[in-house]
Formats: structure tokens, sequence, C-alpha cells
């Protein structure tokens, strides 16, 4: 298992996009483009989304998936991360779209609490390669 540099957390305290890929029943890619976080004392790259979305029945059928993502000033400094996730749950889900959504957004609250098909979730997902770009 991998982590992501430290010289590489300051992307996920600014509004950096995230690209994140899984894979269909048929084994094409899919790919949409997320906010992103990091928990480094747990080594976890975190997607938060809702159930019912096309990501998370992927990562629940095959957990292997894609992260990559560029610094919103410099797109030629980056993060790619291929890895495994090991944990969907929705604990502490709704406070961390709050909490992104202060991130990228400016608000206190998410605005869209309830419009989602369904609960809100977590992705964790356990880096196995990491590769970086820049400084």
């Amino acid at each position: 298992m991998e982590t992501i540099p430290e010289r590489f957390h300051s992307l996920f305290d600014t509004r950096t996009i995230a690209h994140f890929s899984t894979l269909m029943p048929d084994g094409t890619p899919q790919s949409t483009p997320v906010w992103i976080d990091y928990d480094p004392e747990a080594n976890r790259l975190l997607v938060n989304t809702a159930r019912g979305r096309q990501k998370v029945d992927n990562v629940e059928r095959e957990p292997k998936v894609g992260v990559s993502m560029c610094d919103p000033e410099d797109p030629y400094r980056y993060v790619s991360v291929r890895g495994v996730v090991d944990e969907v749950t929705e604990d502490g889900a709704v406070d961390h779209i709050d909490a992104l959504a202060g991130r990228y957004m400016g608000v206190d609250e998410y605005p869209n609490h309830g419009e989602e098909s369904g609960a809100r979730v977590l992705i964790k997902i356990r880096p196995k390669r990491v590769v970086t770009n820049g400084d």
C-alpha cells in the first residue's frame, strides 16, 4: 500500500476536482468528476456520493478504481491513484458532504440535501499505487 506524499496534501485543501474511474458490468471504464478528500491518518481517499448512482453500484460489484487530480493552479502538478474501495458507508457521510460544501462552495451546509436518489455515502479508497508529478 502506498500513501499520498505530504507535499501533495495541499490539493485536498483547495477546490481540486478529481476524476473517479470505476468499472461498468461489461468491463468498460466509467469516469466521473468528483469532489475529493483525503484522510492521511487512515490513508484513504474519500469520495462522497449518493446511493443509486452508477459509481456506487460499480464499486460495490468491483472495488478496483482509479482517481486522478490536477492542481487547479498548475495542471502539470498531479496525483494519480490506483486503489481498492475497502468501505462504502453512510456513517459520517452527511457531515462530510457539508464540510466539502464549505471547501468547494463556500457554504456551511450542502444545499442539495434530500434531492438525491438515495442516502449519502462515503466511498473509502485504499491506495495501491500512487503516481505524482510536480512539487
